[in-house]
């Protein structure tokens, strides 16, 4: 893997962020397909889309990620917050019968 440091145009740089926003892309559709098996799994046992306790646990996790990695923990819980209401929509579709 090149390091940034070693990248010395525009061009090239641009083009690493391009392949890594496609491989952040995967790496959400991933997640998209484990929330739509959380919404089957929820339906089968009667739980709701919304946990409070989780999403907390959720936003905890991210920040000390974040900052073990040099990132501000404000800014990767607001950006975690979004993604997670997203999630809890795309349940909330599944748990009443909405898929996309």
């Amino acid at each position: 893997m090149t390091r940034p440091d070693q990248i010395n145009d525009m061009a090239t740089l641009r083009a690493h962020i391009d392949a890594l926003d496609e491989r952040l892309i995967g790496l959400l559709a991933e997640r998209h397909a484990l929330i739509d098996r959380a919404a089957q799994i929820k339906s089968g046992i009667g739980w709701p889309a919304r946990i409070d306790a989780r999403v907390e646990e959720v936003v905890a996790n991210t920040r000390k990620h974040a900052a073990a990695a040099g990132l501000d923990p404000d800014l990767i819980e607001h950006i975690w917050r979004r993604l997670i209401e997203a999630a809890i929509a795309q349940e909330d579709r599944h748990l009443n019968g909405d898929r996309e």
